[in-house]
């Protein structure tokens, strides 16, 4: 299991390098078959389309039992929103016994994109996914009411596609209604590929951003972020530390 980054490949560990470089068959969506395509040429690479995770495994799974050493690709890490959990939940006794499995880790999009916008994610934070596919809508939601409730930094991915916009809206609402319309936004899409684009706005505008869609990460700060030239900085208390130890000291 390899979680290849964000997808410069620059940014590939020196341990996934290694694994892709040994195996001998490369399965895992096309878009992050196509973006390490250079590395695996001498291999053979199965490229599926999106939503045919379950094949996916079982086809590695397969390979795996057969005596191939296979590489099962995903993007950010394969262990967040990835391929991991679902091959392990679909070994049985078997395979399970019979088959070696290892996993490298990969740099998440949180942090590719958190690191195009500056410091975001200075505190504590939770990551959402908007894609109601496998979730339910009213589960969603209620995440990020309490996300807002807690004042955490609020990360979210799969913000919206061609045919899902509503639940973007509906949760852009919720937003509004516990964070104030000033609170800074970052929104990149495409981190660290062809075609990258990064913007800071505020919640209020949020809406009107041109580059939101199923590639772009969405990250809502807290009541302590702010924007500093182009960066977003959300303080994680250092100097407020500092001035109670001093005061401490003092008495």
């Amino acid at each position: 299991m390899v979680g290849i980054g964000p997808g410069d490949i620059a940014l590939l560990t020196q341990q996934a390098l290694a694994a892709l470089g040994d195996c001998e068959v490369v399965i895992g969506y096309k878009t992050y078959t196509r973006l390490i395509g250079n590395l695996v040429n001498d291999k053979k690479v199965i490229s599926l389309d999106m939503h045919d995770e379950i094949k996916r495994a079982k086809l590695a799974i397969k390979k795996a039992s057969q005596g191939k050493d296979v590489c099962v690709i995903s993007g950010g890490d394969a262990g967040i929103y990835g391929m991991a959990g679902l091959i392990l939940e679909l070994l049985n006794k078997e395979e399970k016994d019979r088959i070696k499995i290892e996993f490298i880790p990969g740099i998440p999009a949180v942090s590719a994109c958190a690191s195009l916008l500056g410091a975001p994610l200075m505190h504590d934070f939770v990551v959402i996914s908007l894609s109601d596919l496998l979730t339910d809508k009213e589960l969603i939601e209620k995440r990020v009411r309490l996300g807002c409730q807690a004042d955490f930094i609020i990360v979210f991915y799969n913000p919206k596609s061609k045919k899902r916009r509503l639940l973007f809206e509906r949760i852009w609402q919720i937003l509004m209604k516990y964070k104030s319309s000033h609170t800074p936004v970052g929104i990149v899409q495409n981190a660290y590929r062809d075609n990258e684009k990064v913007e800071i706005t505020n919640l209020k505008d949020m809406l009107n951003s041109k580059i939101i869609d199923m590639s772009t990460t969405i990250i809502v700060g807290n009541t302590k972020t702010y924007v500093k030239g182009k960066f977003m900085i959300t303080p994680r208390g250092y100097n407020l530390a500092r001035g109670k130890n001093r005061r401490s000291f003092t008495r």
